[in-house]
């Protein structure tokens, strides 16, 4: 069977497993008392238990089309100092119930959108400033990271930023072609994208990432290969490719599309085939889902290392079991519970100014649970996993079998595994280890394409 024919076959719905169990099979909800309980847990066991921080800004200027992050489209910049107020006061809340959270080392800070860098440079150093004075650094270093958007974003955000101790920078591209940037109401020329990128190098940034998506109308073939090869040009130390996840049902500005509107199955896969092969060529190294990295990035380090870790905010080079997400609809983890807070932003300030963890939903891990997703995380970031005993490794053969027959996966022993030539089914074979999708397939779509 060609490749041609195997994406058709396999181009179904499928987790992106940035979580297990996922996000739709979420059912054991904590109340905020349970959740902090949890998180309490951890910290008692360990007062010096590594941790990480995301803090959710929502607000961008105008919608990018294909976006399907929870944000907020405004241009009053008033919002900066109000929702700064929130946040201090989320992690008051949390400093109350669990002081650990002071003294135990925070090991990453990722600030994601949104557009953080809708916050001015002074408003990113009213927010950070106060967070980092009650956070501690092993030897007074982080892993700081944040979102930027090349539109919004100056030197003297990249300034601030490297003041206050951050060191890598994801942008924000999609795509370089103007008539597909029109389309997603995205417009950013070459030239900004260029001069940011120049400008982290040169105030210290030591890495910058971008975020690249197959799939989106009017790609094709020559004019996603002109992208990718200004890409290379530019030399970004990371790069995420994704495909696009069309979810109408989820988010209604992907309904200004139709299926007809975009390149999908084999076309589609061709534009990641295409990309990948020069990425390649250019000296980058294929990481886990959709990530790439040059052979001296930490990243790629972390992968040789068997080291890289996978969790909502993507793929990481340290693992951390507690991350704390701050903000609207932010999500958080630890290792028996994961935690949302409220998605509207109106509830989330209304319940967080009274003194509440802002809960909207999560999910309390069973045993089997915790087992699972450390199966599937070790899959996701290593293309192999260690099947527990006889029973799940021929479970898998059996469910696999397809998979198998068309040298896509191979399971030798208790170790099931990716081919080279299966790579671009990682998400198909994942679901061999989702039990709770296996017993339980929804009635309606509710995961992006696998391909």
């Amino acid at each position: 069977m060609n490749t041609s024919e195997l994406l058709a076959k396999y181009d179904i719905p499928a987790p992106r497993y940035t979580s297990y169990p996922t996000v739709p099979y979420w059912s054991a909800d904590p109340t905020p008392d349970q959740w902090t309980a949890e998180l309490q847990k951890v910290f008692q066991n360990n007062p010096q238990t590594p941790w990480s921080m995301y803090i959710h800004i929502p607000f961008c200027e105008s919608l990018c089309t294909f976006c399907g992050c929870n944000t907020f489209i405004t241009q009053n910049h008033a919002n900066e100092a109000s929702y700064t107020d929130v946040l201090h006061k989320e992690w008051a809340t949390y400093l109350a119930k669990i002081p650990q959270l002071a003294t135990a080392p925070i090991r990453q800070l990722h600030l994601g959108g949104g557009t953080p860098t809708f916050f001015s440079p002074d408003s990113l150093r009213r927010l950070l400033r106060p967070l980092m004075d009650q956070l501690t650094m092993e030897n007074g270093r982080f892993e700081g990271s944040i979102e930027v958007g090349p539109r919004v974003t100056t030197r003297e955000h990249l300034v601030a930023l490297r003041e206050l101790g951050f060191q890598r920078l994801s942008m924000g591209v999609q795509d370089f072609n103007p008539e597909v940037q029109r389309l997603i109401n995205r417009i950013q020329p070459f030239e900004m994208t260029r001069d940011l990128t120049l400008a982290a190098r040169e105030v210290g940034f030591e890495s910058v990432n971008y975020d690249l998506i197959f799939g989106l109308p009017a790609q094709t073939e020559e004019s996603f290969t002109q992208t990718i090869d200004t890409t290379i040009a530019l030399r970004p130390d990371r790069i995420a490719l994704y495909s696009f996840a069309f979810v109408p049902w989820v988010k209604k500005a992907h309904r200004l599309f139709t299926k007809n509107d975009l390149p999908k199955g084999a076309e589609k896969r061709a534009l990641y085939e295409l990309s990948r092969e020069k990425l390649i060529d250019a000296g980058y190294v294929e990481l886990g889902l959709d990530h790439f990295s040059l052979p001296d990035d930490s990243l790629n380090t972390a992968f040789n290392e068997d080291r890289m870790h996978r969790n909502f905010m993507g793929y990481t080079d340290e693992r951390t079991d507690v991350m704390l997400g701050l903000g609207v609809s932010s999500i958080s983890e630890a290792p028996t519970c994961f935690h949302q807070n409220e998605k509207g932003i109106n509830e989330y300030k209304q319940r967080t100014l009274a003194g509440e963890i802002p809960t909207l939903r999560g999910h309390l891990l069973t045993d089997e649970d915790q087992r699972q997703r450390e199966q599937i995380l070790q899959f996701m970031t290593q293309q192999r996993v260690t099947l527990r005993d006889t029973a799940q490794a021929d479970d898998a053969r059996a469910y696999l079998s397809e998979l198998r027959d068309d040298g896509l996966v191979e399971i030798d022993g208790l170790e099931m595994r990716m081919t080279e030539r299966g790579r671009p089914f990682l998400r198909n074979a994942a679901i061999a280890l989702d039990m709770r999708l296996r017993n339980n397939k929804p009635d309606t779509q509710v995961f992006s394409q696998a391909v």
